[in-house]
């Protein structure tokens, strides 16, 4: 097991899940740690998404546990999982575009103003604005104006946007699935510093990524996953590049691997 493993915030235990015929995943473990970017890699079908939704509430895992501060727990939904500070920003970011920035921050938990307006559905504008103002001015997130729609924001500053949303909700683990997929480089680094922003504040972010350039960039460790399983988990400067992608690929094999270097959850079948 993983040493960090008992002080993990949230720790996947074993976890597997099959679609039918289609073994989706098998066996996975993983553990996210307060104050650590750590990145989970694999090629297509490794199982990555599937684990992910799992630890968001979107899936129900055949068997296995997850544990939140060393206790178990199940989520049934989505809500549920965030309720308990699990939040995930996806590729598509689910923003509206046709909203400015406050409204995409609060979105589904809007503030309603006092009674008797609140009952009738009134938002409380103002405070939605002062409070992602601030949430935004803390990240150190840089959109001077709050009030455009966002469909006219560059894909950095909508990145972040999502970002902030999640964090406003009380988020301790943030998952971010290819986050850098298609910024430029500028945009790039807006989300790479406010991923260590997170990470310095405690949070315990999970990087999912094929860009190794951001993995090595960003990650504190690295787990690596292939047909489903995950197959090593390593400290950033205890693993090459080169180990990982051939992990990745099938050309290095984890068992092949030196067990007092790395911490090597499966030994798989021939590739």
């Amino acid at each position: 097991m993983d040493p960090l493993h008992d002080t993990a915030v949230l720790a996947a235990e074993h976890l597997s899940k099959s679609f039918g015929a289609v073994d989706a995943l098998i066996d996975a473990s993983l553990s996210l740690c307060a104050g650590e970017i750590h990145a989970l890699v694999g090629g297509n079908g490794a199982g990555k998404s599937t684990l992910v939704n799992i630890l968001a509430g979107n899936f129900r895992a055949d068997s296995g546990r997850i544990l939140l501060d060393g206790e178990p727990v199940r989520f049934s939904n989505p809500r549920a999982a965030r309720a308990k500070g699990i939040a995930t920003v996806y590729q598509n970011l689910a923003l509206v575009d046709a909203l400015d920035v406050p409204a995409n921050v609060f979105l589904g938990r809007e503030i309603l103003l006092s009674p008797p307006l609140g009952w009738l559905g009134f938002l409380n504008n103002r405070k939605m604005r002062a409070s992602a103002r601030a949430e935004l001015d803390r990240l150190q997130v840089p959109i001077p104006d709050i009030d455009q729609r966002v469909i006219r924001m560059s894909g950095g500053q909508r990145q972040c946007i999502a970002c902030t949303r999640a964090l406003m909700g009380g988020a301790r683990v943030l998952m971010m699935d290819e986050p850098t997929a298609a910024l430029g480089v500028k945009e790039t680094a807006q989300v790479q510093d406010l991923m260590r922003k997170c990470r310095d504040e405690g949070a315990a972010i999970l990087l999912i990524s094929h860009n190794m350039e951001d993995v090595f960039a960003l990650a504190d460790r690295i787990t690596v996953m292939r047909l489903g399983k995950t197959l090593v988990t390593a400290d950033k400067e205890r693993i090459s590049p080169e180990t990982v992608v051939g992990l990745i690929t099938g050309a290095v094999s984890a068992a092949s691997l030196d067990r007092d270097r790395f911490l090597v959850h499966n030994t798989p079948g021939p590739f």
